[in-house]
């Protein structure tokens, strides 16, 4: 077993009736948790979105914050040390890496965890380099890291965690952003570090059939922030599978019941956003793909898929009128524009708001409100709505998308299936012609998900254009009536619309 600095073994965890308030929110996010981790043991953390597996993982990295973000109760130890005075025992994964990123440099990132340990320098470029071929980020230790996708970003996050050889490794949401390829790279990048260091491991996951073969234990956490369930894996998951179903956990096998793509087409539907030509990249980036010629059909599902780094996101950026070509053209449909020309990239943030709505993939890049009600709320007023309209419409999406109960909470202490709702809520408010979703079912539990993708259906239906960017390949089934894949490589036509078959 790897004893060398940053690797002092496999960690134990020990909670005594803990729990965690977040500062602002009428209830506690954890309590009365009694829960004892032996070294070495490998535990998927299960539970609904807001139910606080993301602050246990924080506490236990001894991250959670002071006194000013919330209040805390009973013990939380690991190796018999207080978890905020243990704090390099732990390597903790974000849910959401762009969070992460500290430098410049790919390298540089990745190393950064292993140079606020005190570990030789002469040692840490080949803990580096083995970290980053581990999770298959194919890229020089020079890349520069504003230049990668979200699902890189997730890859370097977890090599940095990797390189510390923690006693304890924490990954919230790790395979969440990536292609099957490359949850597959980084489920198995895990298990080698696993078998090599005996870490300990805590991982909080909705793909859960993704992590079985690999841990030995199951925790779940209720709504409540109760301990709902706790013992091996086949235990838990199919001894109480329906119950764990309606609180909202992904258990294998049990079925979504949701509308088929079949039901996201429109009969013969003309483009509501179509190309000419197209190139993308980011500004002062390569180009990523050029001569694209896309269409987006009207009143239909359209969802988007392709390899990590592919150009997902800046393509959808880029239809949605928000970065400009680097050549060719978008052209919007005149029952899409209503008058005020066909290039997206030249109408005004108003003129946008109620044609062209589009969710980041980091949901905290939108954010401007200081209480979840006033976010939903803020497009709307922009728009000159009465108060009455306003108020008419946050309340539809505050309660479809199960966000009632967190009206007066600071949207930054959302959980980041919430978070994720919320700004798709935002959108919606506005009742755009066209919505564009980046990663929509990123963080979603059972029921969120579910819920989510019936109202999208419902808009599809009432004649909203939808286009998607996804890995998930539920989502892909119920509202992937059209499908747009990227190949990674830029090359000529790359993008093909198709109807049905597989994305």
């Amino acid at each position: 077993m790897d004893r060398s600095p940053g690797a002092a073994g496999p960690a134990r965890v020990d909670a005594t009736g803990w729990g965690w308030r977040h500062a602002g929110r009428r209830r506690a996010a954890l309590r009365g948790i009694d829960l004892r981790i032996h070294p070495g043991e490998r535990v998927l953390l299960l539970g609904p979105s807001g139910s606080g597996k993301s602050t246990l993982l924080h506490a236990l990295a001894g991250v959670l914050g002071g006194d000013d973000e919330g209040e805390h109760h009973g013990r939380l130890l690991i190796d018999g040390r207080p978890a905020s005075e243990a704090r390099g025992r732990a390597g903790l994964v974000l849910q959401d890496p762009d969070s992460q990123v500290v430098l410049a440099r790919v390298g540089d990132d990745v190393a950064f965890g292993c140079e606020n340990l005190g570990i030789p320098r002469e040692e840490i470029w080949d803990r580096v380099r083995a970290a980053i071929d581990a999770v298959g980020l194919d890229l020089p230790l020079a890349h520069p890291t504003s230049r990668l996708s979200g699902g890189q970003k997730q890859r370097m996050a977890l090599a940095g965690a990797i390189a510390m050889r923690p006693g304890l490794l924490l990954l919230d949401e790790p395979t969440a952003n990536l292609d099957p390829a490359g949850v597959a790279e980084v489920r198995d990048a895990v298990a080698r570090v696993l078998d090599r260091t005996g870490a300990t491991l805590v991982v909080v996951e909705h793909r859960v059939d993704v992590w079985l073969d690999l841990v030995d234990r199951v925790v779940v956490l209720g709504a409540d922030g109760r301990l709902l369930a706790d013992g091996p894996p086949s235990v838990v998951l199919d001894e109480r599978r329906e119950a764990l179903a309606a609180a909202g956990v992904w258990v294998p096998g049990v079925p979504l019941e949701v509308p088929d793509a079949t039901d996201a087409a429109a009969p013969d539907a003309r483009p509501a956003l179509s190309t000419e030509s197209l190139a993308i990249g980011r500004p002062r980036g390569a180009v990523l793909h050029e001569r694209l010629g896309l269409v987006v059909p009207e009143a239909s599902s359209t969802v988007l898929t392709g390899p990590n780094g592919a150009g997902k996101s800046t393509l959808a950026l880029t239809l949605g009128g928000l970065l400009a070509p680097r050549a060719g053209r978008v052209i919007a449909a005149p029952a899409l524009a209503r008058g005020i020309g066909d290039a997206p990239l030249r109408w005004r943030s108003r003129e946008l708001l109620t044609r062209i709505g589009t969710v980041f993939q980091e949901p905290e890049h939108q954010f401007v409100a200081s209480t979840v009600r006033d976010e939903v709320a803020v497009a709307p007023r922009a728009l000159g709505l009465g108060a009455a309209d306003v108020d008419a419409r946050v309340d539809e999406v505050l309660q479809r998308l199960r966000l009632d109960h967190l009206a007066a909470a600071n949207p930054f202490t959302l959980s980041g299936g919430e978070a994720r709702r919320l700004t798709v809520g935002a959108v919606l408010a506005t009742r755009p012609g066209a919505v564009i979703l980046d990663e929509p079912t990123f963080g979603q539990d059972r029921l969120g998900w579910v819920e989510l993708v019936r109202l999208l259906h419902e808009l599809v239906r009432e004649g909203t254009t939808l286009l998607s960017v996804t890995h998930d390949a539920a989502y892909i089934a119920s509202l992937g009536a059209h499908r747009i894949r990227l190949d990674a490589r830029a090359a000529a036509g790359t993008g093909v619309a198709t109807r049905g078959g597989p994305a």
